[in-house]
């Protein structure tokens, strides 16, 4: 459905669902399954949004994403012979992206890891090792997993090149092995323990991951010859080195009901990416932990997202401070991801609506809104079902997350806006 000003008493959960944005034509490969990671959307978007936009009569040569996660569209930009720019603030998710991005030699794979194999039989981690853990590590694994996993970290750094692929994809593989070798409770949207868990095998958890990551490199059809540049920081603050591009193709973070710094907690510490994995919390959008000025933030506010956070002041001013500086962000990231494509480039974005106690929190129409203010033309919104985005669709009594399939279904669909860069002639 094409939007114009005159959006505003648009119900954006009247538009119709459009099946094109709910099925891709092909299976999605295993290399976007490499690495457990929430609120993934399908690969195939990535696809039929290169294919809408040429369609348009742009030519695609780089495509970008400003809130990477896991690299979905990097693989797949890289699969269509596209170059890629993306970028996020958590290391976690561009480890994984960078990882998932390149094309291995399986001769190398299996030498590498046959050498950490043999370094990992011979060493020995003593006891007293513990005692220089962070204690939040302590926390979460038994003491005798601890030893494990040191001696299985200290062999990948012992036998791969410093900050090569290749060590990039072994350590993606020791970050996917932490939940399920960790006291975690599986598939938690928070974390807890799990009093009852059977904790998993440290070497042979590592070896079937590995074999799931071979295998997958070997069906991965990537081509070599596009640039990909990954980079862990956050777009709101990056200032040098943002290349122009033709396509943005992105899935903002929500208004989060969980802490993304938290989720991926144990990857952190582990890597070494922080001693306190709280730091990660400011500076993500949809945080509860921003240091933020309320009052401020809402007269920065379009009409769209004003009103939703004054609606939710009425009911938690906390969650309205966080909703406030959330949308915010948004603007900004909006605002600059204009500047980042070229005359006549196209961006797409995929958000989903959610509901905080009883208030609707229309993001879509906060999104759109804002290309609207910063010069973005022919936007066009769809609505598509989820599939199999890992995200629940549950909410409890309070507006939060719930694996409880007898609570609340609010969260079974999302959009599609996409909106094209007008070109100079076009501003006349």
């Amino acid at each position: 459905m094409e939007i114009n000003k005159n959006f505003y008493d648009l119900d954006f959960d009247s538009i119709p669902i459009n099946d094109f944005w709910n099925t891709g034509s092909e299976i999605e490969q295993k290399m976007h399954r490499i690495h457990a990671y929430p609120a993934k959307f399908p690969a195939f978007i990535t696809t039929k949004a290169l294919n809408y936009a040429e369609s348009e009569g742009i030519e695609v040569k780089t495509v970008a994403d400003i809130f990477c996660g896991c690299g979905t569209t990097a693989f797949e930009a890289s699969r269509n012979g596209k170059d890629f720019w993306g970028c996020d603030i958590n290391p976690v998710a561009t480890l994984i992206a960078e990882a998932k991005s390149h094309k291995y030699n399986e001769n190398k794979l299996n030498e590498y890891f046959n050498n950490i194999e043999i370094r990992f039989n011979a060493l020995i981690v003593k006891k007293d090792s513990i005692k220089n853990v962070n204690n939040r590590i302590k926390y979460w694994f038994e003491d005798y997993q601890i030893c494990d996993l040191l001696k299985l970290k200290n062999s990948i750094y012992d036998c791969l090149p410093i900050n090569s692929y290749y060590m990039k994809f072994f350590l993606c593989a020791f970050s996917n092995i932490l939940k399920p070798t960790s006291k975690w409770l599986q598939k938690s949207i928070k974390p807890q323990i799990d009093p009852n868990k059977r904790i998993a095998n440290v070497w042979k958890t590592f070896s079937s991951q590995i074999e799931m990551m071979k295998k997958a490199n070997n069906e991965s059809d990537i081509k070599r010859n596009t640039n990909i540049k990954i980079e862990t920081a956050n777009f709101l603050t990056k200032r040098i080195n943002i290349p122009k591009v033709d396509l943005l193709v992105t899935s903002p973070p929500y208004v989060t009901s969980y802490e993304y710094a938290d989720l991926h907690q144990l990857s952190t510490l582990w890597l070494d990416f922080t001693e306190d994995y709280r730091s990660y919390r400011e500076g993500t959008i949809g945080s509860l932990y921003h240091d933020t000025n309320y009052n401020n933030d809402v007269d920065t506010l379009n009409s769209s997202g004003k009103n939703i956070v004054l609606q939710l002041f009425e009911v938690d001013k906390r969650k309205a401070t966080s909703v406030a500086k959330y949308f915010v962000d948004m603007q900004n990231s909006i605002e600059k991801a204009y500047k980042l494509l070229n005359s006549g480039g196209y961006a797409l974005f995929v958000m989903g609506n959610t509901e905080y106690k009883g208030i609707r929190i229309d993001n879509a129409k906060q999104i759109v809104e804002s290309m609207l203010k910063v010069g973005f033309i022919n936007i066009n919104v769809d609505r598509r079902k989820i599939s199999k985005k890992i995200l629940t669709p549950y909410r409890d009594k309070q507006g939060k997350f719930t694996a409880d399939k007898n609570a609340r279904k609010v969260y079974s669909e999302e959009f599609i806006i996409i909106a094209k860069k007008a070109k100079q002639y076009e501003n006349i």
